[in-house]
């Protein structure tokens, strides 16, 4: 297996371009299979899921490639609807496919989706917007969930809790329901907007993508099943995907960490207003101009006194870990409360191994800053905790391994090529 090394102490000075965004893209490619045509999606980036799903989808019939940062996919003869368990199992994002091929085809078979291991993320919320728009779901051995429609129809569904995915599935299923669905309480990322524009372009009537009411008018009826392929909506398109936030947000924080200067470009700083102001907090400078922003980091971070995440436009629990360690090296006492997941402190452990005093009661996290970190020999857990250790041993004193950096590859493309364009000296070693 592969690791970082990473020598700390010097700061990062330079320009970035962002990449796409993976929470964006990984929707689309799910979203793609509606489309019976050509899809051409721009500005991918080169990331382990997003060659997970597209193996997914070659797997049930789909003809897929990726050239440079363009994916083109042809969903125009499926073969099965039944998705490989080994593959869905790597990745949580799998599970907005269910909402593609019970959809188009009326029935999905699907196992439990696996993914990073931050807390319990069941898909009730999924299953429970199907019934409601009259498909029959089953559970049967081996973890495997079977869905069946011989018509979906449109619905009103609440949801309990303003939820990503199931905001997605339902999206995608509604887009074949008889009639009109409405989703309240829908979840607001811009991921859900860039959904959104995807399925226009498919022809899908759609409106409200984020706010918290999102209508989907459906077609009369669904056209097609596994084995007439016929659809309504076959088109040749091409959609660019927006830039990734979380990306952007975590090279932000490895500036402010090393006490540097850079400047992002190919971002939406409008879709990281919470993290620049929690940076501004920190005596930061962040100056921004259309799609760039510059950061000037000052010669001692201050601390912030309350960070509670949040579904967008609150803070994002994907930059919690990040910014516990930009936290760690900052004067001052912070405290972030985590409401979105249970388990999402597994990195802290690893920076109490470098010297952090950080103490973890429930979901609140009580950060006392200190002078310096140490190098030390770490393991990332998930892929957000992996980024926070990255940033870790950017600012710490001598050398730093961090094992599992399969989960960081799920997310950052090369981060130790682009950091090194930054000025870190960090690189991938056996």
């Amino acid at each position: 297996m592969s690791a970082l090394k990473i020598t700390g102490g010097y700061k990062l000075k330079g320009e970035l371009s962002i990449s796409g965004a993976k929470n964006a893209i990984l929707p689309i490619l799910a979203a793609a299979l509606i489309n019976s045509g050509i899809s051409i999606i721009e500005n991918s980036p080169h990331l382990a899921d997003v060659e997970i799903m597209l193996d997914i989808l070659i797997s049930i019939g789909c003809k897929a490639s990726l050239k440079n940062n363009t994916i083109t996919i042809d969903s125009s003869e499926i073969s099965s609807t039944e998705l490989p368990g080994d593959l869905v199992q790597k990745m949580r994002a799998s599970i907005v496919i269910m909402g593609a091929l019970l959809g188009r085809f009326g029935e999905v078979k699907i196992s439990y989706p696996g993914g990073c291991e931050i807390g319990l993320r069941p898909i009730d919320l999924h299953l429970k917007a199907f019934k409601q728009m009259g498909a029959e779901i089953h559970e049967i051995v081996h973890g495997y969930i079977t869905c069946k429609a011989n018509k979906l129809m449109g619905s009103e569904i609440s949801l309990d809790y303003p939820s990503v995915g199931a905001t997605e599935n339902i999206m995608l299923a509604a887009c074949f329901a008889e009639g009109v669905t409405t989703i309240t309480n829908a979840a607001k990322e811009p991921e859900i907007e860039d959904l959104q524009e995807f399925l226009r372009k498919l022809g899908v009537r759609i409106k409200g993508a984020g706010s918290s009411t999102i209508t989907i008018y459906g077609l009369n009826k669904r056209k097609g099943n596994i084995s007439t392929q016929t659809n309504t909506f076959k088109k040749e398109i091409c959609h660019k995907v927006i830039p990734d936030r979380i990306v952007a947000g975590t090279y932000l924080l490895a500036g402010a960490i090393t006490g540097g200067t850079l400047t992002l470009t190919n971002v939406n700083p409008a879709h990281l207003s919470s993290v620049i102001y929690k940076l501004r907090d920190t005596t930061t400078e962040i100056l921004i101009k259309n799609n760039s922003i510059k950061l000037k980091a000052p010669a001692h971070l201050k601390n912030i006194e309350l960070v509670r995440t949040l579904p967008y436009p609150g803070f994002p629990t994907d930059m919690q870990p990040q910014l516990i360690s930009m936290l760690s090296v900052a004067e001052g006492t912070s405290i972030i409360v985590e409401t979105v997941f249970e388990n999402r402190y597994r990195h802290v452990d690893q920076l109490i191994r470098m010297g952090a005093e950080i103490l973890i009661n429930d979901r609140t996290a009580v950060i006392k800053g200190v002078k310096r970190l140490s190098g030390a020999d770490l393991t990332a857990h998930d892929l957000r905790g992996g980024a926070a250790l990255v940033l870790a041993g950017l600012c710490a004193d001598g050398e730093t391994i961090i094992n599992g950096i399969e989960y960081i590859d799920r997310g950052y493309e090369s981060i130790e090529n682009q950091l090194s364009s930054l000025g870190a000296v960090i690189n991938r070693i056996n």
